[in-house]
């Protein structure tokens, strides 16, 4: 049987065969033809707000399980991490307007969602449409609160948030939840269902309104200070540390009431209640609340 010689195929050329995958090592060029860095996002401000995410995945996932101190717990966890974010951000000069808006994001799933869903199924489930009502006023409240900080953070004047912070609200229903359920308490969720409906509520209205909180934000830590002062700080931390889960609660409560004090005293003394102006200097896009 005769035998045809086969034709042979054209060689590819050296790296042919990765061709498809040029595109993804292409180096981006300006109009001068210097090469551009590659966008990528800093690790360590995303990592403690990826944390801080997981703390309100992992609230809503022990709230469904009826673990809610667990889950209350998780969400003053994510409170801590939320302020450390920002902080390392800017000491490590790594502030990027990604990690501005991912750490929004994270703020609405752990200060907004996360809360909502833990006290409808602590305590609101059993009031039917009124409980549920409840628990998305308090949710559209932080994502209202969040989307007006965004857009009035060059105008607000940096020693008062505008309205409610997020973290406080947070606080304020998970605090109450912790302090109902410790055993030296040990109050019934139903006995106190309408109290748990009018914090919700309060907290929500409380960070879409114009109220003034003091944001602590001119405290000079670098200022010298009187002996007792210190005293009187490790005082407090003693005493928080006695009982969390009843103490914290108490101090929520007063900081969510004295934005309103604020308020009337502003409107006693006459001056201008709203903290929107045009004169204050930028504030730090970083500093998410």
């Amino acid at each position: 049987m005769p035998n045809f010689p086969r034709r042979k195929k054209n060689p590819k050329p050296p790296g042919v065969k990765f061709a498809r995958f040029k595109r993804f090592t292409k180096r981006r060029v300006d109009a001068a033809g210097n090469i551009q860095p590659r966008r990528g996002i800093y690790l360590l401000p995303n990592a403690f707000t990826t944390a801080a995410l997981f703390a309100g995945f992992y609230a809503i996932v022990m709230a469904m399980n009826q673990r809610f101190d667990q889950a209350c717990w998780a969400i003053f966890i994510a409170m801590i991490l939320d302020g450390l974010d920002g902080r390392v951000a800017r000491l490590t000069n790594t502030q990027s307007e990604f990690g501005a808006q991912y750490d929004s994001l994270s703020d609405m799933v752990s200060f907004g969602a996360a809360p909502a869903l833990v006290i409808y199924e602590w305590s609101l489930r059993g009031l039917g449409k009124l409980g549920w009502l409840a628990a998305f006023i308090y949710c559209a409240g932080a994502a209202l609160r969040l989307a007006r900080f965004n857009t009035n953070i060059e105008v607000v004047d940096k020693r008062y948030f505008q309205g409610l912070p997020s973290p406080a609200a947070a606080a304020l229903v998970v605090g109450f939840i912790l302090m109902m359920s410790d055993p030296d308490i040990n109050i019934s969720a139903r006995s106190v269902d309408w109290l748990s409906w009018t914090i919700a509520v309060f907290a929500g209205l409380s960070m879409v309104s114009n109220i003034p909180f003091y944001s602590f934000k001119d405290v000079n830590f670098k200022k010298s200070v009187p002996f007792i002062v210190v005293f009187l700080i490790a005082l407090g931390f003693a005493l928080v540390a006695i009982n969390p889960a009843v103490a914290l609660w108490p101090i929520f409560l007063v900081y969510g009431l004295s934005g309103y004090a604020i308020f009337l005293l502003r409107l006693a003394k006459g001056k201008p209640v709203n903290i929107v102006s045009l004169d204050q200097g930028p504030i730090d896009k970083d500093e998410r609340r």
